[in-house]
């Protein structure tokens, strides 16, 4: 009886044998849940606050050092003075980096990119999303730019937030409606450009560093291409970003329009003023960029394991 199965099997064409113990086809994975990157970008965002509210008051004070303004906010605010205004921040991204995100992932889908496509069609995505999205999060961007250089004017001057709530409630009943679109201009400008440039750069490196197998998709892929998306981020955002924290911060008599504040700016300090708070810039934007991407990764591998795609 034995033999004879064995013939069987044996008479049997090649191809059908392979079709038999052929492996299945692999499963197609579902699309990650669209705040996922938000998410990521508000854990990245609560470790490096005192950076970033260190870069802004560098931007919008006469603070000229970066270690000289940690230690003025610690002087008069304390260590927990560090974390002034965070929940601002939250607010601003739980709004502009949740919608970036997923505007990337929509924007890459109607122009047909993915993350092998040339760097100027990721860019074209990142662009879209960046202009989406800074519209979407411009209050958010206004609470987290005020309430962060709010302790470093005088006492009178103080806005006195008590949270990022509050702070909306606050602009609509004393300044309008329109308070909540100040400095739109510039900032979907500096959104348009931080998207083109860390999402799309992201993306481009890590798709060079894999092709040309210098990483496996690990955590030191992930931790070089973040790297060098934050640095082309920086350079290329740091004219929009020092411009709209000079026009979101400022209230009441001190607004000004976008060429205003140009103009003003380039009379008092020459071309330059545009790359103040660079260093400090860098130091925030490469560590939040690292964490970003970093944990992003890590989010998705946890969804793919709780989905079994792992």
């Amino acid at each position: 009886m034995s033999k004879t199965i064995e013939q069987s099997t044996a008479a049997l064409p090649v191809n059908v044998v392979e079709t038999a113990v052929a492996a299945p086809a692999p499963k197609k994975k579902k699309p990650y849940p669209f705040w996922l990157g938000g998410l990521a970008a508000t854990i990245a965002a609560s470790i490096t606050h005192p950076l970033d509210l260190t870069k802004v008051r560098l931007q919008a004070t006469g603070d000229t050092r970066m270690i000289q303004s940690i230690r003025k906010t610690v002087r008069t605010a304390g260590v927990l003075g560090l974390f002034d205004g965070i929940s601002g921040t939250w607010l601003r991204q739980m709004t502009y980096s949740v919608c970036r995100f997923w505007a990337y992932d929509e924007s890459k889908k109607l122009i047909g990119a993915n993350e092998k496509s040339p760097a100027w069609k990721l860019a074209l995505a990142g662009s879209m999303a960046g202009g989406i999205a800074g519209f979407v999060g411009n209050p958010g961007e206004i609470v987290m730019v005020r309430m962060q250089g709010d302790f470093a004017k005088p006492p009178e001057k103080r806005l006195n937030y008590k949270h990022s709530i509050d702070a909306l409630f606050r602009m609509v009943r004393e300044e309008g409606w329109s308070s909540l679109g100040r400095g739109v201009g510039p900032n979907v400008f500096r959104a348009v450009l931080m998207n083109a440039s860390q999402l799309a750069s992201y993306d481009f490196f890590k798709a060079e560093l894999l092709r040309r197998q210098i990483f496996e998709d690990n955590i030191y892929c992930h931790t070089a291409a973040s790297f060098a998306a934050g640095t082309v981020a920086t350079t290329v955002c740091s004219p929009a970003d020092v411009l709209k924290s000079r026009i979101m911060s400022a209230a009441g008599s001190e607004s000004k329009s976008a060429l205003q504040m140009i103009r003003m700016s380039m009379k008092n300090e020459g071309p330059m003023f545009m790359f103040k708070g660079w260093v400090p810039a860098w130091m925030r934007l490469q560590p939040t960029t690292i964490l970003i991407f970093i944990t992003f990764e890590q989010l998705k591998r946890f969804v793919d394991w709780t989905r079994g795609d792992l």
